[in-house]
């Protein structure tokens, strides 16, 4: 052991000299980044490395090497103790709006890659960090950099367009089919050179000034460079941090601590702190150990230190195959295929190959191919090295391997392949990157010389089991034997045996798993059968249609491809109404200088609030037990239901709904009680210390099918009904039942919830700063929540990081027990939940089964059908009532069904409360509507849109509860959507192509909507503004909506700009407060601008009236000299504004209504390709056409369109929750719940806005846009059915299937049924439940 050690940590950020002493081992990057330093550019997204909220640039000086390298990396899973030495640079550092912006900020902004801004920090470093490694990147690069970061809003496309600048040349003709990813520029060049604009234009972007970077300190080199470095060691409260300098002290550690891990990129050790609760007390960090980072090649293969990172060992594999024959490469190449989707780049950039292999995940992506190519690790105890191979012996259980405890894993030796080796390596995951793999395999074969007989052979699986399953008995079943037909079908027999898995096997997706196994197998067949060919020892060929199984999906994404209208009514030279202008925050955005809730600064005696929800499904509360968390460090109190002053229940929709529960909890996740501490840490360890005794009660219920059956429901329940269903059904020709289930959706916004309460020191008052859609529900909740009227609540929304809903009652809740908290303490309180506990505790989109019966005729003629719609609204009322009315509302679409019935009722059940989503329950009610005309177009035998075509409202026309329409743009929607994809030639090419291919299928689907804008009830339609005019001229605007990323702000600025004919630099909205604009409603249902835009509007009419006599007195005067004059002459600068909305209603006694003004009309077209063997797709062109009206920002609405088809796609495809059989969510974070990322992106994405739409019923002919577009993304899942049907075609199925969405690659893969899924025995039902429930 070294005798000195220090306790000293020098870093720099920013190019500031940071010195740390003692620093907390459990202190992350991210939190001293956001609380030390107060650089809040830096966000939190999910604490797990899953999101890319948090990237920053860390730079090192390799002393060995003299250079200096800059890596992208995750904040939150960073130790501050590991950064000694390093240059950290955040998005503050790269530039800011003040003195200069970098283009990486300036490229986002400008392109419109920027909407509600939480992400765009880490998406700006993440790409910043790319040009600091290369310049001129190519797009691969750029897909690649920011692979680990996620978007909620903007669909990425524009991220991707602005970053696309960068690119020295386009070469990227590679694969997507012939289908070239620059056709879509040419289309832009032709559309510029018609006389219309862009969305922005690249020749007034910043030129890449690397003189603008920062240089890496000299002090740190020279620090890297010197002779004498001290051991560090940190002490923290609960955990030592020590760092070794020599390899021996590292064994001594190693001898001293053997149950001590050692720690390099915490990318697994860090995992288990933050969401397990493991506790270390010594964590040995050797990332200063020279002996872990060497390379060297040989002539027998690379041995490479088990310290390198996963980025490092790309690099060095890459270079191998650059420099070997082929012949010795396989496994290299094999390994690099796994490498680019291990994580994102930030996790490549810090997780090691040692930790890769001694975390022994059973699903690494790297240990089945390495033990399949027959690596072999060196490992040193203080007794010395010995060399171990990496087979299946090494592997003994779930994260165990036969390593000692004191043993330390040095190196990992990777040998060439030999000459008649070939290796191959597969993986399988949910999303195509940055996502841990459903199954992998590592898979190795060896041919005698000249021969197809089997020498050896080596199958590894990850993903079937506990650990790293070695298929030997299936290895020594293909040895000896040559390789054929014949061979393989007796592989599988073997493997079906070979491979179990048990109900309740952890994952689930059981017989998904197993016939993953078989059908990676057979790739690995084709591959080797090809190679056998090509080198002349096989007389068998591969199969022209099985080539497919062989080729990967298209993956190039082109250039966005948008039409708009130039404005037509521009009443002055600066009239941006209609113009493309960037989001009024998106330069704010890029530079991290926005502020979001969690940003305001800490204040003086301010608290943490930590939340302790129920462990139950169904239970009664016994105890609860405070005294071990008030007996904890940092703790203030423990707040509980009997310290709230006022009401203890909230209504939303005439339901109690408690703050706080008392006696009995009807849900896992259910909020019991709160413990205020000092920190967020010790009132997170308090809150798990905190004992709650319970009895369980009887009855549990978490599906609808179970709701039915108790009769559990919330009241009221709904029926609408036109014609006289069963008449029409006795005359159809055709009669067909089905069901279809709708999956729910978890909201994903980038920000958590989060809120600070600060109380008054006289006359009860109380100021809330929240994320919320819904600043007056919370400032009348937490009013009677304390007791107090709601005139001493003020509460002050500044910007929203994303809500889609899931911000308007729960949002309300936290802020009563927040206030609770403050109230009682008498202390600023803060409360941020983390994404765990948001996903567990704040519900989302309401699950449904959808059944229907429909009655149609020979033709395709749709003359009858009857819907009901089972919702799963959870434990409580929340607003599910009103979402099951918009269902029926909102269930005929776009289709004139003469005869038509729907019934829906909300079922209570005991998991966590749905709540409103993006949508609102229409994205769920249309998409069983479309599977109902989708089964009728099968059972006839006919494309899906011709159906659609017949049955669309045409001419003059009435909805199902008698509103009066005309359908004409939705008409002119479909008829364009039509030209514009080319769906005519497509159609046939789709056909052509599935004929060709036996293991890849395309499908593409049409699909239109008729979307009602608003809330439905008149009182929900008004809205409120205040306009000042300052007396230098300056406009200062506050309105009642909240700018959550949808523009609405900037839309407002545009609205004020044009009616007192002023610049847009001249406006400003500061926030959204209950103080300035009263009795606000939510900013919701896609009605923000509608609302607000018009209140504006109002105010603005005043104001310019009021200055008219200025302007006649001195028509050639300035803006400001009318303002000097108006206040010299007393006129009063300040006005109120208003807006009544327009009457409507719903009786549901009558069946009859008009619960809107007006419809948006689209229709999307989307194309697939889908991959049989796994059930992978790729969203190969999308075309969208959309009616709305003139728009007042052309680049904000089409960005909206973008970002809610890509949410919509998540919803249909991607995003699945689960929940155990107890009611407990599984899915808790991006590691397990997977949203859209870059890579699911469709490759070629054409927007068009219907030109010369009129809509009298909103400011400037304008129409809501926010919410319709969601539900176009079922055209995706439409097309993977039409593949999937094409699938299930080639082994003799046909007519109508069940596919419940999100059509996951599980679901999709098993509903092609193909042979492999056929060969995996039937699942016995048993005494073990299964791991995950079927919901709805």
């Amino acid at each position: 052991m070294a005798e000195k050690t220090s306790d000293r940590l020098l870093v720099f950020v920013n190019g500031k000299k940071i010195t740390i002493n003692n620093a907390d081992p459990e202190t992350t990057l991210l939190s001293f980044l956001r609380e030390s330093l107060w650089l809040t550019g830096t966000k939190y997204g999910c604490g797990g490395g899953g999101c890319g909220a948090c990237t920053v640039m860390v730079s090192r000086y390799d002393a060995q090497t003299k250079s200096i390298h800059h890596l992208s990396a995750n904040a939150c899973l960073m130790p501050i103790c590991q950064l000694h030495g390093a240059a950290v640079t955040t998005v503050e550092g790269i530039g800011n709006t003040k003195t200069r912006l970098h283009p990486v900020q300036e490229r986002i902004a400008k392109a419109h890659g920027s909407q509600c801004g939480f992400c765009t920090p880490g998406m700006v470093m993440s790409m910043y960090t790319l040009l600091r490694n290369k310049p001129k990147p190519s797009m691969e690069d750029i897909t690649e950099a920011l692979g680990g970061n996620l978007c909620r809003c903007t669909g990425y496309q524009e991220i991707i367009d602005g970053y696309r600048t960068f690119c020295e040349n386009n070469n990227c003709c590679q694969q997507n089919n012939n289908v070239c990813c620059k056709s879509n520029e040419s289309r832009l060049l032709e559309h510029d050179k018609n006389g219309k604009v862009e969305l922005f234009r690249k020749e007034d972007l910043l030129p890449l000034d690397p003189t603008q970077d920062l240089i890496f300190p000299p002090e740190l080199i020279r620090m890297a460079e010197s002779p004498e470095q001290t051991t560090q060691k940190f002490h923290g409260e609960r955990m030592t941090w020590i760092s070794p300098i020599t390899l021996d002290e590292l064994v001594q550690l190693k001898t001293q601590y053997p149950q001590a891990p050692v720690v390099m990129g915490n990318t697994n050790v860090g995992l288990d702190i933050k969401f397990k609760g493991v506790l270390h007390p010594i964590i040995i960090s050797p990332t200063r150990v020279r002996e872990l980072f060497g390379v060297e090649q040989r002539p027998e293969g690379v041995c490479i230190g088990a310290g390198c990172s996963l980025s490092t060992v790309q690099s060095v594999l890459e270079r191998c195959v650059c420099s070997l024959p082929a012949e010795h490469t396989q496994t290299y190449a094999a390994l690099l295929g796994q490498l680019r989707h291990v994580g994102g780049q930030q996790i490549r950039n810090v997780a090691t190959l040692g930790g890769n292999v001694a975390s022994a995940y059973p699903n690494s992506d790297l240990n089945p191919i390495l033990a399949a190519g027959r690596c072999s690790l060196l490992l040193q105890t203080k007794e010395g090295k010995r060399r171990v191979p990496l087979d299946k012996d090494f592997f003994v259980g779930f994260r165990k391997t036969t390593l000692r405890p004191d043993e330390l894993v040095l190196s990992v030796f990777i040998p060439i392949s030999r000459k008649g080796e070939v290796v191959r390596a597969f993986r399988h995951a949910p999303r195509k990157t940055n996502a841990l793999p459903t199954v992998t395999t590592g898979m190795r074969v060896w041919f005698h010389d000249g021969s197809d007989v089997v020498r050896e052979m080596s199958v590894y699986y990850g993903g079937v089991g506990a650990c790293t399953f070695c298929a030997e008995r299936t290895s020594q079943q293909v040895t000896g034997r040559p390789w054929n037909e014949a061979t393989l079908n007796e592989a599988y027999r073997v493997l079906v045996d070979e491979v179990t898995l048990g109900v309740s096997a952890p994952g689930g997706q059981v017989v998904f798993r197993r016939s993953l196994t078989l059908s990676l197998f057979f790739r690995f067949y084709l591959h080797v059968l090809q190679y056998l060919k090509d080198m002349n020892l096989s007389v068998a060929e591969v199969p022209c249609e099985q080539n497919s199984a062989m080729e990967p999906l298209p993956c190039v994404i082109g250039p966005g491809y948008q039409e708009f209208q130039d404005a037509v009514e521009v009443r002055s030279a600066q009239d941006p109404v209609g113009q493309p202008v960037p989001h009024s925050s998106a330069l704010t955005h890029a530079t991290g200088e926005a502020v979001y809730c969690d940003d305001i600064p800490h204040m003086n005696r301010e608290v943490f609030l930590s939340l302790v929800t129920s462990t139950k499904a169904h239970a009664k509360i016994i105890h609860i037990d405070v005294s071990r968390a008030l007996d904890m460090p940092g703790v203030v109190d423990v707040i509980t239901a009997k310290d709230i002053p006022g009401q203890k229940f909230q209504s939303f929709t005439g339901i109690n709904e408690e703050v706080l529960v008392e006696e009995e909890v009807t849900c896992v996740g259910q909020i019991i009680c709160a413990v205020v501490a000092d920190t967020k840490q010790h009132g997170k360890l308090a809150a798990a210390a905190l004992k709650v005794t319970y009895e369980d009660l009887p009855d549990r219920i978490f599906t609808t099918e179970e709701a039915v059956e108790q009769c559990s429901f919330y009241a009221p329940q709904r029926t609408l009904q036109r014609g006289d269903i069963h008449m029409a059904f006795q005359e159809a020709e055709h009669i067909y039942e089905g069901e279809i289930r709708v999956g729910g959706q978890e909201h994903f916004y980038m920000e958590t919830q989060s809120m600070l309460v600060i109380p008054a020191r006289e006359q009860k008052e109380v100021k809330v700063y929240l994320s919320t859609q819904h600043p007056t529900c919370a400032q009348m909740s937490v009013a009677e929540t304390l007791g107090i009227p709601a005139n001493r609540v003020s509460c002050h929304v500044k910007r929203v990081g994303g809500a889609f809903g899931g911000k308007i009652t729960k949002a309300s809740i936290l802020a009563c027990i927040t206030a609770v908290a403050a109230w009682k303490t008498e202390r600023p309180v803060r409360c941020v939940l983390e994404r765990g506990e948001d996903m567990l505790i704040t519900g989302g989109r309401h699950p449904v089964l959808g059944k229907y019966k429909v009655g149609f005729m020979n033709d395709g003629k749709i003359i009858a059908a009857d819907v009901h719609y089972f919702v799963n609204a959870g434990n409580t009322p929340d607003e599910s009532v009103l979402v099951v009315e918009k269902m029926l509302v909102q269930l005929d679409n776009a289709y004139n069904i003469p005869n038509l019935r729907g019934q829906s009722v909300a079922c209570k059940t005991n998991l966590p409360s749905s709540t409103a989503f993006r949508g609102f329950g229409v994205p769920q009610s249309m998409v069983v509507i479309e599977n109902m005309i989708h089964d009728v177009a099968m059972t006839l035998g006919r494309p899906a849109e011709e159906i659609k075509e017949m049955n669309l409202y045409k001419g003059l026309s009435r909805t199902h509860y008698k509103m009066e329409f005309d359908p004409e743009n939705l008409h002119c929607c479909w008829v364009e959507c039509k030209k514009r994809s080319e769906l005519g030639r497509r159609r046939p090419a789709v056909a052509e192509f599935n004929r060709r291919n036996r293991w890849k299928k395309r499908g593409i689907a049409m699909v239109p909507i008729k979307y009602g804008v608003g809330f439905g009830h008149s009182f929900l339609q008004q809205a409120a503004a205040l306009v000042h005019i300052y007396k230098d001229g300056s406009v200062l605007v506050s309105h009642g909506g909240i700018e959550m990323g949808q523009g609405l702000h900037t839309k407002v600025q545009q609205v004020v700009s044009r009616e007192l004919n002023i610049p847009l630099s001249l406006i400003h909205i500061s926030e959204t407060c209950t103080s300035a604009v009263p009795n606000t409603n939510p900013t919701a249902a896609s009605f923000g601008t509608d609302a607000n835009g018009m209140a504006v509007w109002d105010a603005c009419q005043t104001l310019y009236k009021r200055l008219e006599p200025v302007r006649k007195k001195d028509p050639s005067g300035t803006w400001k000299s009318w303002i000097a004059t108006a206040f010299q002459e007393r006129i009063s600068l300040s006005a109120t504004g208003f807006y009544r909305g327009h009457e409507l209603s719903m009786d549901w006694q009558k069946q009859e209504g008009r619960p809107y003004t007006y419809f948006t009309y689209a229709v999307c077209c989307s194309e697939v390709e889908l991959d049989c063997l796994t059930g992978e797709y790729r969203t190969v062109r999308a075309d969208i056409v959309v009616d709305i009206g003139k728009s007042i920002n052309p680049a904000i609405d089409i960005g909206q369109i973008k970002g809610a088809f890509m949410q919509g796609l998540g919803l249909y495809t991607m995003e699945e929750l689960k929940f155990s059989p107890s009611g407990s969510l599984h899915t808790r974070g991006p590691g397990q719940y997977k949203i859209p990322a870059v890579c699911d992106v469709p490759l070629q994405f054409n927007v068009y806005l219907l030109p010369g739409s009129q809509n009298p019923f909103a400011i400037y002919s304008s129409k809501g846009i926010g919410e319709p577009i969601v539900f176009l993304g079922s055209s995706v899942f439409f097309a993977m059915k039409e593949a999937i049907t094409a699938a299930r075609t080639d082994v003799g199925l046909s007519g109508p299937f069940p596919l419940r969405t999100p059509a996951t690659p599980e679901h999709a893969c098993l509903a092609c049924n193909t042979h492999f899924n056929q060969m995996i025995p039937k699942m016995e039902a048993g005494t073990s439940p299964p791991w995950a429930m079927e919901l709805p």
